[in-house]
């Protein structure tokens, strides 16, 4: 079959997800509905927010539906008069089995680590927070638990010793998209040999949960290098934080200097000019951008051209 003549529902929400959504219409695909959030209420104003998908479908003229619950019998026919053949999901809440085994061929997801490690809701952030220098894209197909469905294509990629996880998110979410694109041809083609997850211990796997506020706080008695890789994995949100002469310090990018010294964990050192560093365990964390509470985020010399220390 033509990859083209597949009649595909999208489903996704943030920014990461529209680039996979608009590899698929570059490429030809049949989108015949895009599923998305509802909108939200956000800003000083509170007023409602649509999804980055939302945005792109509306100015692509794609059908779009909103549900507040995937069970709801409204959304199911909805859905099944889209008729869909596969279903794509990038970046979207999980999905009852009523809706992931609605089309023939499934539904398929694109995940941001190389499965079966970082299953989870953040597995971005975490790669970089355990220091990983390689991580990388899956898509595989929905079933029961989360992200344990066979692997149909995955492509890897390298992190940078600095790299925020930000500025990994950027880079994925293209490489995501065109692995996307081939795993649809694949599947049409039937040319895809599926790898099951099932045979894998999940005692020895890496994980990716959640990120609460616990998560975000820095432990200044440990390795600078694992210091160094939390801030880079909170970056640029939500962001590590210490605390500064009683204010939250927010942390988006450092380096790290590895050195022998006799100072108290989590102490400073500063000339009020040009560097701020913070003590850890082995060496000095050196801030290179930051946000004090109640401040804006800036560079630290900015900071400290403003900032009158006691």
């Amino acid at each position: 079959m033509n990859y083209q003549e597949l009649r595909i529902v999208f489903m996704g929400t943030p920014d990461f997800a529209v680039a996979s959504l608009n590899a698929l219409i570059e490429a030809g695909c049949n989108v015949v509905g895009v599923i998305t959030a509802p909108d939200k209420p956000a800003g000083r104003g509170m007023q409602l927010q649509a999804s980055a998908v939302k945005k792109y479908a509306l100015e692509q003229g794609l059908t779009l539906l909103q549900p507040e619950k995937l069970k709801n019998p409204t959304f199911i026919e909805e859905l099944q008069t889209l008729r869909a053949d596969l279903q794509v999901v990038v970046a979207f809440r999980m999905l009852p089995e009523i809706v992931w085994n609605m089309p023939p061929m499934g539904t398929l997801n694109v995940h941001g680590s190389l499965l079966p490690n970082y299953r989870g809701a953040a597995p971005i952030n975490w790669a970089i927070i355990n220091g990983e220098r390689e991580t990388g894209v899956t898509t595989f197909r929905l079933k029961h638990e989360i992200d344990t469905g066979d692997i149909l294509m995955q492509e890897k990629m390298p992190v940078g010793e600095n790299e925020t996880a930000g500025e990994v998110h950027d880079r994925m979410k293209e490489i995501g998209a065109a692995l996307l694109v081939r795993t649809v041809q694949a599947l049409a083609e039937g040319s895809i040999s599926e790898t099951p997850q099932a045979h894998l211990d999940p005692a020895s796997l890496k994980h990716a949960p959640k990120i609460f506020t616990d998560t975000c706080r820095i432990n200044w008695e440990q390795p600078v290098a694992d210091v160094h890789n939390l801030v880079r994995g909170l970056s640029p949100f939500p962001g590590a934080f210490g605390m500064l002469h009683g204010k939250t310090l927010k942390i988006y990018r450092s380096i790290k200097e590895n050195a022998t010294h006799s100072a108290e964990a989590g102490s400073y050192r500063t000339d009020s000019k040009s560097f701020l560093k913070f003590a850890c365990a082995d060496g000095w964390l050196q801030v290179v951008e930051l946000q004090l509470e109640g401040k804006k985020r800036m560079g630290v010399e900015e900071f400290l051209r403003g900032y009158r220390f006691p």
